[in-house]
């Protein structure tokens, strides 16, 4: 299985995009997406320092767009992308990349969400004077302690050897003073304290932009910051991008739970690299490759000819099915007969794992056509569950 990956605020570097600008149709897209968001990709993306690229409001944008011009150079017709990649994830501000490759909004609606995005992080980062540190190495139980006690937020858990703590400047270096036994602090290069409560105001100011923004299903396995688990209701993705604005990012939770699809290659698109270095260390045996240049592309044609396979989502129309959001075992609560209707919003059952339950519900409800599992089965994230006839629709025939 074969899953693209894109990095998030923190992967730019200067002139990243530079080589990108000969590729077919790259310069193009750029010029459109500048003119959609108001800020200029190409010269951020080519010439524009370090200090210029680390201003949110320019970063953000920027990451996105690098992601959305460079899948188009992997996939150059979207559609086959959803017969060749099993599943999707982004990193913070990615994970509006990967909803676009996924199908859940339009490159338009992503690059003026990220222009919002970028500019409410950024007043919300002016309010105080904060920052973020990497704590590499040491026992994570005891950096998480050390770091409530210093009343810093774990804002990305990025692995067992890598957790990013957030807070105010002072709370910073009280920290770095008093760094948990056998671990390096190393402050990151950032403009404010992201994934926190210090970014409230930017959440606030989202959702009711989110109230206007149209969304579609995802068409493939599209993985969530928030917990790892797959998300299959455009809506709640949405939701979800909202809200990870000042919660803390779970990427390890995130290759969790590609182990637990048996993902066998990972492609991470512009500005690549951070995502991938992860994996290898969390999934050894899987095929990595950071697509940071053109010449990258044979390399990555390669591996999609390799690990690519059809899903079941992208074989079917996502709106007639519900699927399980992690690994586990589903406990069916509604046996609602094939040719019943079940209610928007219906909780049809729940996964079990060793951690927790999950509820699996019926957000836009539906005629059952088929359940594809039974009470007690074992499920992977993204297995379909039961089929579904839109209501809408069937009112209509």
């Amino acid at each position: 299985m074969l899953v693209v990956v894109a990095p998030g605020q923190g992967a730019q570097t200067p002139g990243f995009l530079l080589p990108w600008l000969d590729a077919p149709g790259v310069r193009e897209r750029l010029e459109w997406l500048s003119a959609v968001s108001g800020v200029d990709l190409i010269t951020h993306g080519t010439t524009s320092d370090a200090e210029t690229i680390r201003d949110t409001a320019v970063a953000q944008p920027l990451i996105v767009g690098a992601g959305l011009v460079t899948l188009l150079s992997l996939f150059p017709h979207p559609s086959t992308g959803f017969t060749q990649i099993g599943a999707g994830a982004g990193h913070s501000v990615g994970e509006i990349t990967a909803a676009v490759g996924a199908g859940v909004l339009s490159a338009e609606q992503a690059m003026v969400f990220v222009r919002e995005r970028g500019k409410a992080m950024a007043a919300a980062a002016a309010i105080t004077e904060t920052g973020m540190s990497a704590v590499l190495g040491g026992d994570p139980e005891e950096v998480l302690a050390k770091a409530k006690e210093h009343s810093l937020t774990p804002a990305n858990i990025n692995s067992s050897g890598q957790i990013v703590v957030a807070g105010t400047m002072s709370q910073l270096a009280a920290f770095s003073d008093d760094a948990p036994e056998g671990s390096r602090v190393r402050p990151l290069d950032v403009a404010g304290a992201f994934h926190t409560t210090h970014m409230a105001s930017a959440v606030e100011l989202l959702s009711r932009y989110a109230r206007s923004i149209s969304t579609h299903d995802p068409r493939l396995k599209l993985l969530s910051n928030a917990d790892g688990q797959v998300i299959h209701d455009g809506r709640e993705v949405l939701r979800r991008l909202v809200t990870q604005v000042s919660n803390p990012v779970r990427w390890d939770l995130c290759m969790e739970t590609m182990g637990d699809l048996g993902v066998t290659a990972v492609i991470e698109i512009p500005p690549a690299g951070t995502l991938t270095g992860l994996i290898k260390r969390a999934l050894p045996n899987v095929q990595t490759l950071a697509v940071k240049t053109p010449d990258d592309l044979e390399a990555a044609w390669a591996i999609i000819a390799e690990h690519g396979s059809v899903s079941a989502i992208s074989a079917q129309p996502t709106w007639r099915l519900l699927i399980a959001p992690v690994k586990g075992t589903f406990k069916q609560s509604l046996h609602t007969p094939v040719g019943d209707t079940l209610a928007p919003g219906a909780v049809i059952g729940q996964v079990d794992t060793l951690r927790d339950s999950t509820e699996v519900l019926a957000p836009h409800g539906g005629v059952v056509v088929e359940w594809l599992v039974h009470d007690g089965d074992p499920v992977s994230p993204g297995q379909p569950l039961v089929r579904l006839h839109p209501v809408a629709q069937e009112a209509t025939e």
